[in-house]
Parts: C-alpha cells; sequence; structure tokens
C-alpha cells in the first residue's frame, strides 16, 4: 500500500507540472496578484464562478499544489511511522521540506511579480520534488526490495551490477537532462522561446547570425537538446547490447529512448506553431518524464551499490533487527562486554 501510495503521489506531481506550466505557458502567473489569499479570500472558500480567463490556471495550479502538499505530508508521516530503512525516513522528511519550499517561491513570484531567477528556481525545484516522489515510488517497489532477483538475474548483487560503465552513463545523462531542463526554464521565463523563430535552421543558418542574451539562451536550449539525445542514445544503446535480458533495465532503457522522440518533436512543434500551449506545456511534462526515467535507470544500474538496509526484501515486526548488519554489531559490543561468555554462548 505504502508503493502504491508512493506511485499516487508521484502521478498526481505530474498534473501539478502539468498545471504550472498551463500558468507560463498562459501567461496568468499574476492573475491571482495576491498570495496566500485569492483576491482576499481565502484560497479553499474562492468561489468557482469566479474562475475565468488566467485566474482558472493560477487557482487551478494553487489547489493542485495543496493537494499535493497534502499527500506529501501523508506520504512523509506514513514513512517515517512504517519505514525500517532509517535513510527512506529522513528521504520522506526531505521531500516534504522540498514541496514546502516550493510552494514558497511560488509565492514570491506572485509577491514578487515573476521576478526569472525565482520563476526558474521554481520550476527547478519542482524537478527536483517529482525525481524525489519518483525515487520513493522506487523504493518502496516489490522489485527493488527483492533485488530484481529472477532466472535472468545474475548473482552478483542486482541490475547492473558489476557494468561501472553503464553507473557512469546513467549519472552523466539524468545530470546532462536536468541541466537542459534548467535551460530551458531560464528560456521560459526570459520569454525567449521564438527568440530563434525558424526550425531546424537559425535565422537561416545552422548558428544565428547575430546575438543578444534571449538568443544565446535558446541557441544553449537546443544544442542541449542535440548532447541530451546522443547521451541518451549510448546509454540505450549500452543497455541493449550489454542487458538485453534484463527488464528491469531494459524497460524504463526502451521508454527513455521513446521518450526522447516524442520529446525532440514537441520541441519542434514548440517553435513551429509559434508557442501553442498545449504542446508548449506537454513539452515540459515530456521533459520532466524523460528526467525522471533516466533517474530510474540509473538508481537501478546503482542498486548493489546501496546499503544493506536497502537491499533487505524482508520486513520484520518493530523491536526486531531489520539488517545483518545491527546484529553483528550488536554481537561485537557483546563480546567487548562479556569478552568469553559471548564466546562460550
Amino acid at each position: 500500500m505504502l508503493h502504491r501510495f508512493a506511485k499516487s503521489v508521484a502521478g498526481c506531481t505530474v498534473l501539478l507540472l502539468l498545471a504550472g506550466s498551463l500558468v507560463t505557458s498562459t501567461d496568468s502567473g499574476l492573475s491571482v496578484p495576491d498570495w496566500p489569499t485569492t483576491y482576499g479570500w481565502n484560497m479553499f472558500a474562492f468561489p468557482p464562478s469566479k474562475w475565468v480567463g488566467g485566474i482558472f490556471y493560477e487557482h487551478g495550479h494553487r489547489l493542485i499544489a495543496s493537494g499535493v502538499g497534502l499527500l506529501t505530508i501523508i506520504l512523509a508521516g506514513w514513512l517515517w511511522w512504517r519505514e525500517e530503512r532509517r535513510w527512506m525516513r529522513w528521504l520522506g522528511v526531505i521531500t516534504l521540506a522540498t514541496v514546502v519550499a516550493q510552494g514558497l517561491l511560488g509565492g514570491l513570484t506572485v509577491l514578487y511579480f515573476l521576478p526569472a531567477p525565482v520563476s526558474t528556481a521554481h520550476a527547478a525545484l519542482a524537478e527536483v520534488f517529482f525525481c524525489l516522489t519518483v525515487a520513493i515510488a522506487l523504493f518502496t517497489s516489490p522489485g527493488w526490495l527483492a533485488g530484481y532477483a529472477g532466472p535472468e538475474t545474475r548473482s552478483d548483487g542486482g541490475a547492473g551490477a558489476g557494468d561501472a560503465v553503464l553507473r557512469q552513463l546513467t549519472v552523466a545523462t539524468t545530470v546532462l537532462i536536468y541541466v537542459q531542463i534548467l535551460v530551458g526554464a531560464t528560456m521560459r521565463h526570459l520569454d525567449a522561446g521564438l527568440a530563434i523563430p525558424d526550425f531546424p535552421l537559425m535565422f537561416g543558418g545552422l548558428i544565428p547570425n547575430h546575438w543578444d542574451t534571449k538568443i544565446a539562451v535558446h541557441f544553449a536550449h537546443r544544442t542541449g537538446a542535440l548532447l541530451v539525445a546522443l547521451a541518451v542514445i549510448a546509454t540505450f544503446g549500452h543497455v541493449r547490447y550489454h542487458h538485453r535480458q534484463r527488464p528491469e533495465l531494459m524497460r524504463p532503457g526502451v521508454l527513455l529512448f521513446a521518450l526522447l522522440g516524442v520529446q525532440l518533436t514537441l520541441g519542434a512543434l514548440t517553435v513551429l506553431s509559434r508557442l501553442q500551449v498545449w504542446i508548449n506545456s506537454v513539452h515540459l511534462v515530456c521533459g520532466a518524464l524523460v528526467l525522471t526515467t533516466s533517474l530510474v535507470l540509473a538508481l537501478r544500474a546503482w542498486r548493489v551499490k546501496f546499503s544493506t538496509s536497502a537491499s533487505s526484501a524482508v520486513r520484520t515486526k518493530p523491536g526486531t533487527p531489520s539488517a545483518p548488519g545491527k546484529v553483528r554489531l550488536m554481537t561485537r559490543r557483546s563480546a567487548a562486554a562479556y569478552g568469553t561468555k559471548v564466546e562460550r554462548a
């Protein structure tokens, strides 16, 4: 149930990302000029009859964000109450702190009239929060707890345990995707989405024939898309060639490759459609899915490096040792205290 609830929180976060993207795409960020109230009303008491124009997008975004915040509180409490892995309990706390910080940044964007640095930080932290919810869903999944054991899995400790190249590739790809998202967020909040108005050429050439800040950011985003594409293709090729029989790696690998194609298509259509609202917004959401899919692949590749408590598939009752490391530690302490009595026992 905890795993299912964590997946639900991650799914609701996708909806929140879409709602936030629609606020930017429709230029509705200041449709509600006050915060945390809505035109002086309590946010939850604001009458639906007044949800018109940009207010619908901005107020709806706030309500969805509040709902996701409530779900995150429940998730963090559930992890602290039921999860035996200490690092997982603290991961829940970090996730809760992240969503609180995200809400505060969202409020600051309104109170300070959408300053680009704050708006970009708001978008960047949203991606971090999404990654945290997906990671929690992965860490509580049966496959993760069981070590993806199966007839197709080697007995070397888990998915890709001996493949250092895969681990390096997946980390590099995930970091590169996140940097690309940051550049994209900067481009959106600088209103530079059409700074280079043609595609695939740039002002009729391979590179812009003149420059300013917006053109430079837009050009960096296009260049980053090429680098991300190369990194994803290299990662997928490595997984397919070396781990074709490992579904826990092949599934996210294939999905990552497919999402890359969708994302590149959406990026091109965003320019060609002159920033059509829904294409622009889905482009952002698809980018977040590319990021988290790469993250899942990376975490599965690195699973063997996690502690014994993270690898254990057995959940013991409260009060009993839950990890062999704890048992060994208690034995050493007992031996130090009682000497040969422990050895005789």
